[in-house]
């Protein structure tokens, strides 16, 4: 497994990659910008990401127009709506509008508000079949 963490905050990065580590390889990325360059260099080496979580208020490049980007990527290489890397959200903002900015606009697969649960986000990423 393959996991590229997308965070600003070094807490939370840290806090994630301890989650994900036992599953997997963890790349880090610290703002949108990082995080578009690090997405489209797995698809270039043919070993893509398997989840990318993906903090929406970061510097440079917020995690909106980061999903946007990454989607664009996809469908610029036909890669199918099924097959496309499951984007799991994460912000300290819990409110409506950045749902239906991250979910109807950006094609997220999921959106996790902060402070994240463990055990939630684990069995999250077991029923979107991440992890077995």
């Amino acid at each position: 497994m393959r996991f590229l963490i997308v965070e600003d905050d070094f807490t939370s990065r840290k806090f994630l990659q301890n989650m994900l580590a036992p599953f997997g390889e963890c790349d880090i990325a610290v703002n949108g910008v990082e995080a578009v360059e690090a997405f489209k260099t797995a698809l270039d080496s043919s070993v893509p990401y398997d989840l990318v979580c993906l903090d929406i208020m970061m510097p440079e490049m917020d995690g909106h127009e980061a999903l946007r980007a990454m989607r664009s990527i996809e469908r610029e290489r036909d890669v199918a709506p099924a097959q496309e890397v499951p984007v799991v959200m994460t912000t300290a903002l819990d409110d409506p509008k950045n749902v239906v900015e991250a979910y109807y606009k950006g094609g997220a697969t999921s959106y996790v508000p902060k402070p994240i649960d463990r055990q939630l986000f684990l069995q999250l990423l077991r029923n979107l079949g991440v992890l077995h």
